[in-house]
């Protein structure tokens, strides 16, 4: 049986029966982002008990360690990261436990940027890898495609997409769309002479189908349900197409194109029917598809350059979208109708960024390293905290599982704590309080679950002035992992599985929470 203690802010100890908690796994134990955008593509976090506020100095660091240079956004699976970098001449492909960010395994091999790279923006690989099965595939800044056993980093599996074979188009800021899985085979953007697209069998890595001779950009391909069928939707350099992904056939194409050919913010589908897409230069534009049979027309319905979403995530809800508007100079959040083009707001003061939906907040990461707690509906931007997290260039769309968020920059990846410490629910009865503290921390030592502990608090006893005062000070502690938390004012102590909860009880609030009254 566990115990709690309960102390007024003096040290007087109350001792306090508990009884038996409930346990549980953490919270991760079922979630998981195996590819570029998330579980849907869509930047939507299947994460909740987000806190609505972050103490100052911002959410906790539960751990950090050096990365080399890239932008590959990080996948998690079982307690497992999974992430790109390059270090000097080598690319690296790195499995780190999710838990400590320790390396598991590396995968390391020499392929260095394609003549001509434009090394001002970084050398490092941009595409995200991809996780199908027991494999896991990732490309580099050169168009190097590896195919490797998870688990333990063996190589199965290669190919050269800017090689003479396919004849990839070479991007002067390097290879950054992401592989996307569909029935046994992994679909990969190319740009080739009818090798626009390219599906390989996940396990041989034979070639099923290449098709088109549409060139690539820097977005990536996502399957979708489109006009009553499932497509392969991709924003190529001079449009956006939908094409069977069973044999690489073009269903339709809508033309949309920029000087640079860089079409790379990931289209957002609304309805089954109706896609928001937008490019810097080009603007945004709203398109509806109609079918006639086995044919289909896609047609605009609305466009606009006052919107230019370029390389963030955007993030849909409902029939509207927020994203981060602007080029190489200032930049704006932004409120857009996918179905008018209306917009409900531009918000400045926030550079450059990605944005991932998580618990009904947008967790904003702009391209300075400010991370950004946010609120977001179709009249106005809330912005509840903020903190400068990273120091290098952070173009790096943010990884949520559970209640832990991922990030990196140039230099470094961190895990952060973007959880409660706890939830509190109590009742009042005459002059005694009965207390519920659920412990929700995401992570710990395997062997060491959540779980809710209870008490009765004596009210006058702690304090016989409290009739008069209606002011109590309370220290809890949750005995987690065996070990005394201490005075330690962290919430959640990694090592020692234990938490540390300070609540304040003021009239009838305890944490932000309404209880009864006497």
């Amino acid at each position: 049986m566990r115990r709690t203690r309960l102390t007024r802010t003096l040290g007087v100890l109350i001792p306090v029966l508990l009884v038996l908690p409930v346990d549980g796994a953490y919270a991760g134990d079922a979630q998981a982002w195996l590819q570029w955008g998330g579980p849907n593509q869509d930047f939507h976090a299947p994460a909740g008990d987000i806190a609505s506020q972050w103490p100052e100095g911002g959410p906790e660091e539960l751990w950090s360690r050096a990365l080399g240079d890239g932008y590959s956004a990080i996948l998690a699976e079982d307690g497992r990261l999974y992430t790109m970098y390059r270090e000097e001449n080598e690319e690296a492909v790195a499995c780190l436990d999710a838990a400590s960010g320790e390396t598991m395994w590396e995968h390391r091999y020499h392929h260095p940027p394609h003549e001509g790279h434009v090394h001002s923006f970084g050398s490092g690989p941009r595409s995200t890898p991809l996780i199908a099965g027991d494999m896991l595939f990732t490309i580099g800044v050169a168009g190097r495609m590896h195919a490797l056993k998870k688990k333990t980093g063996e190589v199965v599996w290669t190919a050269d997409l800017w090689g003479d074979e396919l004849g990839g188009n070479v991007r002067g800021h390097g290879y950054a769309s992401s592989p996307v899985a569909y029935a046994d085979t992994v679909i990969v953007s190319v740009g080739g002479k009818a090798a626009g697209l390219v599906a390989f069998d996940r396990t041989s890595g034979a070639v099923k189908w290449k098709a088109l001779d549409f060139k690539s950009s820097h977005s990536s391909p996502r399957i979708v349900e489109l006009a009553g069928e499932t497509q392969l939707l991709v924003f190529m350099a001079g449009e956006l197409i939908g094409v069977d992904p069973d044999s690489g056939k073009l269903r339709w194409r809508f033309a949309h194109s920029n000087q640079w050919g860089h079409n790379i913010s990931m289209p957002i589908v609304v309805d089954g029917e109706t896609i928001f897409l937008s490019s810097i230069q080009a603007g945004a534009r709203g398109v509806r598809l109609a079918r006639d049979g086995d044919t289909i027309e896609p047609e605009q319905i609305w466009s606009t350059r006052r919107i230019q979403f370029y390389h963030g995530s955007v993030v849909g809800n409902g029939d509207w979208v927020y994203g981060s508007s602007g080029t190489m100079g200032s930049a704006f959040m932004a409120a857009v109708n996918t179905r008018t083009g209306e917009i409900g707001w531009r918000e400045r003061g926030i550079a450059r960024a990605n944005c991932v939906e998580a618990d009904g907040k947008l967790i904003i990461l702009d391209e300075n390293g400010v991370l950004y707690l946010a609120s977001a509906t179709p009249e106005e931007l809330v912005i509840h905290a903020r903190t400068q997290l990273l120091s290098r260039v952070a173009w790096t769309v943010p990884t949520i599982v559970g209640r832990t968020l991922y990030v990196r920059d140039n230099e470094k990846i961190l895990a952060l704590d973007l959880g409660q410490s706890g939830r509190i629910s109590t009742v009042a009865s005459g002059s005694h309080l009965h207390l519920e503290v659920e412990d929700v921390a995401r992570q710990r030592p395997e062997g060491v679950h959540a779980g809710v502990q209870q008490a009765v608090l004596d009210l006058e006893e702690v304090n016989p002035r409290r009739r008069a005062s209606r002011h109590v000070d309370l220290e809890v502690h949750l005995h987690l992992g065996g070990r005394d938390a201490g005075n330690s004012e962290r919430r959640v102590d990694q090592a020692g599985g234990n938490a540390d909860l300070r609540l304040r009880e003021e009239g009838d609030l305890i944490q932000g929470r309404r209880v009864a009254g006497e």
